[in-house]
């Protein structure tokens, strides 16, 4: 029977169809991964800021090595620092939360009720430095072009879940998903924004030397291919004014200078050529900060603590190598380092050892599996080494009973297992072929470090050859997979998701320009990272995040290294701090937003 409401049937169709969407979810200015967003929907700024902040003054920062690009989302080339300064995003991270975002570029956001599409409304307010509205086509034309093969691999597989992005009208997109992905909505909102007249007629992976037009507080003002670039903040900043803002970026211009050398560059600081110095050497923490300036108050020195997830650093095998195919030989090489010494006579007892991918955080792995991690390991049990099941991981020591002697011989029994025996003091195969291999270098303090584990393979009868290598070339060899060992890094966030991908599965390990720095491709390691990125809630995800990490450990993919729970940095006496730290941080993005001139 059809309703008798007196009202022409086209009213009433309008009129259920609105019922129906006033009970689907609402569109809201914040979201947060599991929780509920700190702060609420009328907060006037961030506690880690000074609302008050002055504007005005020059900071500047200094550089690594060399650019040649002011393109960072392409695989081509080296691209400048700071180009976060002039790219905006859809939404803003909070640094006091494990992963909340505040609409920014976006004012506010719809997850659908089935949790496969997201709805971003464009605040009609945002403006490019052209003085040009962003628009839902602009956001389409951003998300479409880094998805492209012209743009870096990295981010097919970070946004590799989003099916579509679809343009509803001017000021509203919305981003269909393949499957459910707890993240999803909140990785999307990380995409930068940028204008299609940057492009011009020229294509994406083509432009490297022509000034991006803005969507962020600051414009490309100057530069000079591989010395300098000097950024200029933009008066007519759109969002200079919403809560997410108030107190940020506050120095009128931003300049990074290059040097080539840290040694060089740590003298050109103290000289006052720039203002800030992250340190990254225990040794030259210990004793190159020091002097006149240092003991009169003129440059600061301090350690600022923080609760990031430390994740994991350590000495890379390539295991697309046949030198490294054997996890028994990885074993071995790791036995060979002697952090223990190293911590002592190298960085002045300031590190602890990597002993987990999730270091310094509750996900890391921890005594035997048990519980719920242990139920979610048992599904793959037949594709993995009982190892996992009922040995605990953990770096070698030479801490009392253990000792370097005896790391040793247990090192010389598993290479000899997989093939592997000195002869005339040289470790041969059955073949009779060298053990061998390079140690690709871009610092050449780190030779320092590298010749104490030298020495220690030289009395297995293993020879490396370390070298540094200049910034171009090394980057090439690195995106090309082009070494056989290297130091790197696998940073975490306090909530670890899609870059996972990027790092650990199978689907990077032959992807030029990915962080699988090992050539990862191990099938519970695909299934895990998938848990993780699908984990509905912060309990699953920690327990997914367990289960992955002791796969990785037992692996040995790499040579675990050394972490430090501080910031330890350096500054010229003329700046103004917030009195509130965030707590996951890097202390140059964390200058960049909140410090100011005094």
């Amino acid at each position: 029977m059809p309703l008798k409401t007196g009202l022409h049937p086209l009213i009433v169709f309008f009129v259920l169809v609105l019922s129906l969407l006033s009970q689907q979810v609402q569109a809201v200015p914040a979201m947060a991964m599991g929780y509920t967003p700190k702060y609420g929907p009328d907060f006037k700024h961030f506690d880690y800021v000074n609302p008050q902040a002055k504007k005005g003054g020059r900071l500047v920062l200094s550089g690594f090595g060399t650019f040649d690009s002011l393109n960072p989302y392409i695989l081509k080339g080296i691209s400048v620092e700071g180009l976060g300064l002039v790219f905006e995003t859809l939404l803003e991270k909070s640094l006091d939360e494990p992963f909340s975002s505040y609409g920014l570029l976006a004012d506010d956001i719809q997850l659908a009720d089935d949790k496969l599409s997201v709805t971003f409304h464009i605040n009609p307010k945002a403006r490019f430095s052209n003085n040009k509205p962003v628009t839902a086509d602009d956001v389409k034309f951003s998300f479409d072009v880094l998805m492209s093969d012209q743009a870096h691999p990295q981010y097919r597989f970070y946004y590799g879940d989003v099916k579509q992005a679809v343009v509803l009208d001017k000021q509203r997109i919305r981003f269909d998903f393949k499957k459910r992905n707890p993240e999803l909505h909140l990785i999307i909102g990380s995409i930068p924004i940028f204008s299609k007249d940057w492009l011009g007629d020229q294509a994406f992976d083509k432009i490297s030397e022509i000034k991006p037009i803005s969507s962020g507080p600051y414009v490309v003002d100057d530069f000079q291919v591989g010395k300098q670039i000097r950024y200029k903040r933009n008066p007519d900043y759109w969002a200079k004014d919403l809560p997410v803002r108030k107190g940020m970026y506050n120095f009128d211009t931003v300049v990074y200078k290059y040097y080539k050398d840290t040694t060089v560059a740590l003298e050109a600081f103290k000289a006052g050529e720039f203002d800030f110095f992250y340190e990254n050497h225990s040794k030259r923490w210990a004793r190159d900060h020091v002097g006149p300036r240092y003991k009169s108050g003129e440059i600061i020195k301090a350690e600022l603590k923080h609760k990031n997830n430390a994740g994991m650093q350590g000495f890379v095998f390539n295991t697309r190598k046949k030198l490294f195919k054997d996890k028994r030989v990885r074993r071995a090489l790791t036995l060979a380092l002697d952090f223990e010494w190293s911590n002592s006579h190298l960085f002045y007892n300031q590190y602890v050892r990597n002993e987990s991918y999730f270091s310094n955080s509750e996900l890391a792995s921890s005594g035997l599996p048990e519980g719920e991690e242990l139920a979610l390991l048992k599904q793959y049990e037949s594709q993995l080494s009982p190892d996992v099941f009922n040995k605990v991981w953990t770096a070698p020591t030479t801490k009392p009973p253990s000792s370097l002697r005896r790391n040793l011989r247990q090192a010389k029994k598993l290479l000899a297992e997989a093939g592997w025996k000195v002869k005339d003091g040289v470790l041969r195969n059955g073949k009779g072929e060298k053990f061998e291999f390079e140690f690709m270098l871009i610092q050449k303090g780190f030779e320092r470090i590298i010749a104490p584990y030298a020495r220690n393979l030289k009395k297995l009868g293993v020879d490396i050859h370390y070298r540094t290598v200049d910034a171009s070339l090394y980057e090439r060899r690195l995106r090309n997979f082009e070494f056989d060992m290297v130091v790197a890094s696998f940073p975490e966030s306090a909530s670890p998701g899609n870059e996972l991908r990027n790092m650990f599965a199978s689907i990077s390990a032959e992807q030029p320009g990915s962080r699988n720095f090992p050539g990862i491709a191990h099938p519970v390691v695909d299934a895990l990272v998938g848990k993780v990125i699908g984990a509905e809630n912060r309990h699953q995800l920690v327990i997914a995040c367990r289960a992955l990490d002791r796969v990785l450990l037992h692996q040995e993919y790499l040579v675990p290294n050394w972490y430090i729970n501080v910031h330890r940095i350096a500054y010229w006496n003329k700046f103004i701090l917030p009195k509130t730290l965030p707590l996951y941080y890097d202390p140059t993005s964390w200058l960049l937003k909140t410090w100011s001139i005094k």
